[in-house]
């Protein structure tokens, strides 16, 4: 019989343990791309690398629509990213956190970001206020 992950237990699972040992000891970009070539299909990385671009568009403002249409992604996919984002564990808002001021965030809108919370404007969006936690 196939495991299954479930909600209440998937942390626990010992394979799923396991994958994160495996992801923590890759020490390079090229050796995390390596593994993750050798266990997921190029559908899998395709999908996984979507997911974060809908995410990171989001995180910019961009209405669902506007990131279907510039990711492909349905807007199916990007409303179930953008709940993981609001309701989830915490990675994707962590992720941007750490990496706002990186390569993954426009210096644009970061500042715009930053200029509006000094000036008291609301975020655009109930996402970005999310993120601004």
């Amino acid at each position: 019989m196939k495991r299954r992950f479930i909600e209440d237990s998937w942390r626990k699972e010992p394979w799923f343990k396991q994958l994160c040992t495996a992801f923590l000891t890759n020490k390079s970009e090229t050796d995390l791309a390596n593994f993750l070539r050798d266990v997921a299909t190029l559908s899998e990385l395709q999908a996984f690398s979507e997911r974060l671009e809908v995410a990171r568009l989001l995180a910019k403002g961009l209405s669902y629509r506007e990131v279907a249409r510039l990711t492909g992604a349905s807007t199916t996919t990007v409303t179930r990213v953008a709940k993981s984002i609001e309701n989830g564990e915490g990675g994707y808002r962590k992720f941007f956190n750490v990496h706002r001021h990186h390569r993954m965030m426009v210096k644009e809108a970061v500042s715009a970001a930053e200029k509006a919370k000094d000036e008291g404007v609301k975020p655009a969006t109930v996402l970005q206020k999310y993120l601004q936690k």
